[in-house]
């Protein structure tokens, strides 16, 4: 990924967003530009417009930690926005130096860690490092995520999944919400690992096959997945709405584990135990109807 592009890009469209009037700025008139100039964004940050210019080029040469601060604020960034910045400043800054690149993300866990997934037999669990790859599951993660797992021409990526199999837009029921995440989530991503050549082959494919992709790619929009709610349609057992929490593996490998669950006493908790019977008998029962017939009888 080009650092001093996306570095443009992302805080031009941050410096768009923010209206004269909000900043204490007259508004109106003629102005080429959605919102702020850039020698307003650098009159309120309190830094003079060359520099910011330079900044908003890719130039990211003398950017101290004050300075980046002081426009995070006047830009109005939230936490995972403000990081995004000190992310592209760095990989830019690092970019000048030739640094070192950084290591790709992991494809594969450890043998303990994997235990610990197989011992989570009641509630799916996956793991994906920072491109989205699967990396590994659980017996209940493997069932939930069947489609897009067994569907892989590869390593299954969830980000491939969303933005290029026609599958995903029937699987989950608010695929929009989640194919804006998923770019989003990619962004956070290419601005901490910009030398990942992975990551940046993925998004060039990506942009590259889907047209779709590309206009939430442009937006420049920052996600990360923490907790949350996610509903589903399982050929199988139907629709769930899934609870899910996430825990972040530390170290250079970026690895995520998510862990899903649902309300005690709900549909989507017996659906989830039907899902543990289809997963269960898959292999000598492969009709989905069977499995709902042979299943112990769930409360309503």
């Amino acid at each position: 990924m080009d650092n001093r592009t996306e570095m443009r890009e992302f805080l031009a469209s941050r410096r768009a967003r923010i209206r004269p009037e909000h900043a204490g700025l007259p508004g109106g008139g003629s102005r080429r530009v959605p919102g702020l100039r850039r020698e307003e964004l650098a009159a309120l940050a309190g830094v003079s417009v060359s520099w910011y210019t330079r900044l908003e080029r890719g130039d990211a040469v003398g950017a101290s930690d004050a300075v980046l601060d002081a426009i995070s604020r006047t830009l109005r960034l939230d936490e995972i926005e403000r990081r995004h910045l000190f992310h592209l400043t760095r990989g830019a800054q690092s970019g000048i130096q030739k640094s070192p690149r950084r290591r790709s993300s992991a494809t594969a866990i450890g043998s303990t860690l994997q235990l610990v997934l197989d011992q989570m037999t009641e509630l799916p669990a996956v793991v994906q490092n920072e491109r989205s790859d699967i990396v590994a599951t659980n017996a209940l993660g493997r069932a939930l995520y069947s489609g897009l797992i067994e569907g892989a021409a590869g390593r299954p990526n969830h980000a491939r999944y969303i933005h290029l199999d026609p599958a995903a837009q029937v699987f989950y029921p608010e695929w929009d919400d989640l194919a804006s995440a998923s770019a989003a989530m990619l962004h956070v991503a290419a601005g901490k690992n910009p030398y990942d050549s992975e990551l940046s082959n993925l998004i060039g494919e990506l942009a590259t096959r889907s047209d779709d992709f590309r206009v939430r790619w442009a937006t420049h929009n920052l996600h990360e997945h923490q907790t949350g709610e996610k509903k589903v349609h399982h050929p199988v057992v139907g629709d769930m709405t899934l609870l899910y929490e996430t825990f972040v593996f530390p170290g250079d490998s970026a690895l995520s584990m998510y862990v899903y669950t649902a309300a005690p006493g709900s549909p989507s908790a017996d659906a989830l135990r039907l899902l543990s019977t289809w997963q269960a008998t898959a292999v000598t029962t492969p009709d989905p109807a069977t499995v709902r017939d042979a299943a112990p009888e769930t409360s309503a």
